[in-house]
């Protein structure tokens, strides 16, 4: 039995940085209307983003949790301004990954590997 739970607990472990490197990077997004929305960079537990608008309050550093299939935003810009909650990673055709970031009633950016 504790030889089950300690593979267990040591798989969990290994997994861990592989979910973290599927979602760190830099990232090319698109709103709702395809235009460019701005540059998403996520690096361990922090993230930033550059909008193409000047001023855009939604530029900014913040802090994110990983999870397997994605991020959740807790805070910075693209929360407060956007009330941008979640980004969850799905397959995409031409890039193999993508982040769709979320509100919590609609799916509002399109991220890309740059």
């Amino acid at each position: 039995m504790r030889r089950i739970a300690l593979v267990t607990a040591a798989s969990l472990l290994l997994a861990t940085p592989a979910f973290a490197q599927a979602y760190s990077g830099n990232w090319a997004c698109r709103d709702a209307s395809t235009a460019k929305a701005g540059i998403l960079t996520i690096y361990g537990e922090v993230y930033g983003f550059a909008s193409t608008i000047v001023g855009d309050k939604s530029s900014g550093t913040g802090t994110i949790t990983g999870y397997q299939d994605g991020v959740g935003f807790n805070d910075g810009g693209l929360r407060a301004a956007r009330n941008i909650q979640a980004g969850r990673m799905i397959p995409d055709p031409t890039y193999g990954t993508a982040i769709q970031l979320e509100t919590a009633d609609a799916i509002v950016m399109l991220c890309t590997p740059r």
